[in-house]
Formats: structure tokens, C-alpha cells, sequence
């Protein structure tokens, strides 16, 4: 029997046997979380052992490399063509939250998720990401699969150090390589432009393209018909990403050296919508070229967000996702179709369930992070004012690398609204949208502050994200 020093609290969840050594997740009188292990401590560097011989440890890199090797289930494993949903974290804290909200819902969590550029903008790193989801999954008893995601990978030097921390799902994101301008140019200057392929890359020549696919597919409900203009635009627009692509993945596939990975490839932060014969395109090439994905995020019609529903005509979105679904089943259903930005896309949700019959990954980003925010607005309403208002003189800056639409004069100052109406805030287009993707700049000015709030209001920031992606999850459930 463990016995917990009067000054630290237990995670009851948290308490597990393995191999006659006992382990378990503690809070001391600040908030702040250590592991406790009793009987084989080896390897496991504490701050303290107690006379009982409990030992005491801070939440360490090496201390969680211990725990995953004497616990399997808290290493991450790759999810494969299960049904599945990211949750971003930019805060580090809000897994138990996430725990929560996945449990009975029969979905596989990854349960850590950041992107190279969140990492930059919060000052952590693959490591700290994937090290603080695991200690939320122990704090909470989640003994079943998870995921880790290396989230919009651009460059073969952003893969290593996801790869050394034992990451599971890697997004590459080819969007810089993706010919935009193709979307409108001439058939000759798309002649000229598929002529300039990097063709030794793709190994394969125009002539080999045009005799795979100048042609029609047949697929479950509809056919495709490529033209040579379909086809060079597809090209045009998509090749070079796909050889970028292939070469990430092939760099990947060298370093996991035959342990088992989800990879996606994602354009869903283009300027122009991904057509059914792009997909088609895509996928092909891929499959040809010998890289195996889990999941593809094309750009779809209309507007995926930060932080708000969906924009767009969401009859058109049917049907735009209707077909994507039938390209993924010419390809015989081995991969998902992958919803990017997907936080408050309420309207598409059943859409996607409709039509992929469950073969769909989701991926939120940073709403934990509005949830926390939500949380200070009725527990510490003058830090949350101050933050609103350092937020809207940041906005225009920190918007850049988005795709957002808030107008920043919809937002009121902090100073013109009552105690009572701030939390509405976290409910509205635009004021959400500020919020959202200033969370860096939030978080290097008030990181420390924020963090000791939500230390004090465990409980409150759990319920909250609970709440929140029950609301995204209920229709993805099994």
C-alpha cells in the first residue's frame, strides 16, 4: 500500500502495478505534478525517496523515458485506419482534459499533436509535447492506444527530432511546392510547366504520365474523365509536392528503421481547392512511387478556420467530400480522409462520417488553449481582460501564417464591456479568432502566469475541455 506524504496529493486514476513496482502521478500544495514509484526505482532520477522507500521525481525527460519503458502503454503507437482525433496542446496540461473527452467514444486519441511552427511560437519542443501527453495519459489512467503527430513537417531537417522522441504519426506538409498559379493558367503555359517537372525525381516522364492516367476511372459513384488539361493541371499544381513528399518519406521510413508509422500528407494550406482528379492524381503518384499514407488532407471547398464553424455552403461541402470519399475507395479504402483546422466544424462532422464510414482522422489545434482562456474569463477576470487587450494589439501581426478573417474592429477593448459579457467573448467569430492565433505571442509574455492559474483550477480547465470536445467527438463515436 502506497503511503502519499500528508503535503501531496493523489491521482487515484494514476495508480498501476508492473512488475512488482508500483507507480503513480502526485500534486504537490503549488499544483505541480511528480511521479511517484515504489519498489524497482531504477533508472529513475527523484527529487526525494521517503522513508517508506517512495520515490519522489519531477517530471523529467529521462524520468518519462523510464516510465515508457517499464509501462507499454504509455509510448505512443501508431493508430493506423482507426478512426481518430488530434488534440493540440499548447499549454502542455490539458491531456486529462482530452482523456475525458475521448473515453467511451471508441475513437483513437493523439493525444500529443504540435507543429514545428507551434513549437516555435510556445517554446517547447517534440520532446516536452509528447513527454507532457504521456504524463497526462498516466495522471489518468488511460491504458489504451495513443498517438503522437508530428504535426505540418515542411523540410527533412524538421523530421529527426520528432522521430528521437518517438513520435507515431508524421504530417508532411509539401504546400510550399504546390503550383498554385496552375489553379488559372493556359493549357500552353501548363504544357511548359509539366515539361519542367522535375521528372527524374518522380521517376517518370510526361509520356509515362499520360498514358497512366489520359483515361476515365471508374469509381463507386461517379467517373472521372481526365483530359490532357485536367491532367497537366494536376501535375502542374501537385508534382513537385509529390516529390517532396517522397523524399520526406523516404528519409522517414530510413530513420524509424521498420517501426510501425501513420503518415499523412497535407495541402490543406493552399490557396486553391484540391478537384477530385487532383486527388486522384495525388494518391496515385504516391501509391506508385512506393509511399504508403494513412490519411490525405486535400484542400476542400469553402473555408476551414481557426476556432469557428465552417464557412462556406455546406450542401456544396456534401458533395465536395462525397467525392473525396470515392477517390479514397478507388484506392481501395487505405487511407483516411483528414479534416485540418477541424476545431467548431460542427456542420461537417456528420458529413464526413456519412460518407468515409468511419475512415476519417480529425484534427484540432489550439481550442484547449480558448478553453483555458474561457476558464480565466469567471476566475480571473482582470488577467483575462489583460490578456484580451494584449491580444488585439497583437492580432495583426501574429495573423500572417493564418488563414483567418476576423476584422479586429469587431472586438471591443476590455474596458468597454462588463464582467459579465467577457466570457461571451470566447463565443464569438471574431473576438475567437484573436484570441486564437495570438496564443504565442500570449504565452512568451504570460506563459508562467497562465500556467500557475490553471494549476490552481485543475479541475474547472478539465471539465471545460471535456465539455468542449464532447461536442466534436459525439459523431464520430462507435
Amino acid at each position: 500500500m502506497l503511503n502519499i506524504p500528508s503535503e501531496l496529493t493523489l491521482y487515484p486514476a494514476s495508480v498501476v502495478e508492473q512488475d512488482n513496482t508500483t507507480f503513480c502521478m502526485l500534486r504537490d500544495a503549488d499544483g505541480k505534478r511528480l511521479l511517484g514509484v515504489f519498489g524497482n526505482t531504477d533508472g529513475f532520477v527523484p527529487n526525494a525517496v521517503t522513508a517508506d522507500g517512495l520515490a519522489i521525481c519531477p517530471l523529467t525527460a529521462e524520468n518519462a523515458r523510464q516510465v515508457r519503458r517499464r509501462l507499454p502503454w504509455a509510448a505512443p503507437v501508431a493508430l493506423g485506419l482507426r478512426t481518430s482525433a488530434g488534440f493540440g496542446d499548447r499549454l502542455g496540461v490539458a491531456t486529462p482534459g482530452h482523456v475525458l473527452a475521448t473515453q467511451g467514444t471508441g475513437v483513437a486519441p493523439i493525444y500529443a499533436q504540435q507543429s514545428v511552427r507551434e513549437n516555435t511560437r510556445t517554446g517547447r519542443t517534440p520532446q516536452n509535447v509528447v513527454d507532457d501527453a504521456m504524463w497526462g495519459v498516466l495522471q489518468m489512467g488511460w491504458h489504451s492506444d495513443w498517438g503522437a503527430d508530428a504535426d505540418h513537417m515542411k523540410t527533412i531537417a524538421d523530421i529527426d527530432p520528432f522521430v528521437d522522441a518517438g513520435y507515431t504519426f508524421f504530417t508532411i506538409d509539401p504546400g510550399d511546392h504546390v503550383d498554385d498559379a496552375a489553379e488559372h493558367a493556359d493549357d500552353t503555359s501548363l504544357a511548359a510547366r509539366v515539361a519542367a517537372l522535375p521528372w527524374e525525381n518522380l521517376e517518370s516522364s510526361v509520356e509515362a504520365m499520360r498514358a497512366r492516367y489520359l483515361r476515365s476511372f471508374d469509381l463507386d459513384d461517379r467517373t472521372l474523365t481526365f483530359d490532357e488539361h485536367f491532367l497537366y493541371k494536376a501535375a502542374a499544381k501537385y508534382a513537385r509536392a509529390v516529390a517532396h513528399t517522397v523524399a520526406m518519406a523516404r528519409h522517414l521510413s530510413a530513420r524509424m528503421n521498420g517501426k510501425p508509422f501513420d503518415l499523412e500528407m497535407s495541402v490543406d494550406e493552399t490557396h486553391t481547392t484540391t478537384t477530385l482528379h487532383e486527388h486522384l492524381y495525388v494518391a496515385g503518384e504516391l501509391q506508385r512511387l512506393g509511399v504508403s499514407v494513412a490519411s490525405m488532407a486535400p484542400r476542400f471547398v469553402g473555408r476551414f478556420e481557426k476556432g469557428v464553424d465552417y464557412i462556406g455552403d455546406l450542401p456544396e461541402l456534401d458533395d465536395n467530400i462525397a467525392g473525396h470519399a470515392a477517390v479514397m475507395r478507388y484506392y481501395g479504402n487505405s487511407y483516411k480522409l483528414s479534416l485540418h483546422t477541424g476545431s467548431d466544424k460542427f456542420g461537417v462532422y456528420p458529413i464526413a462520417m456519412k460518407y468515409t464510414d468511419g475512415l476519417v482522422h480529425l484534427k484540432t489545434a489550439g481550442t484547449s488553449y480558448l478553453e483555458a482562456l474561457r476558464v480565466m474569463s469567471t476566475i480571473d477576470i482582470p488577467f483575462f481582460r489583460e490578456i484580451l487587450d494584449f491580444a488585439r494589439g497583437r492580432y495583426e501581426e501574429d495573423r500572417k501564417s493564418y488563414h483567418v478573417s476576423a476584422i479586429l474592429g469587431k472586438v471591443p477593448a476590455a474596458a468597454t464591456l462588463s464582467d459579465a459579457q467577457l466570457p461571451d467573448l470566447l463565443n464569438q467569430f471574431d473576438a475567437r479568432q484573436v484570441l486564437h492565433v495570438t496564443f504565442g505571442s500570449v504565452l512568451d509574455h504570460y506563459g508562467d502566469r497562465l500556467q500557475a492559474m490553471l494549476a490552481t483550477h485543475e479541475g474547472e480547465y478539465d471539465a471545460a475541455i471535456k465539455a468542449h470536445f464532447d461536442k466534436h467527438l459525439a459523431a464520430f463515436a462507435r
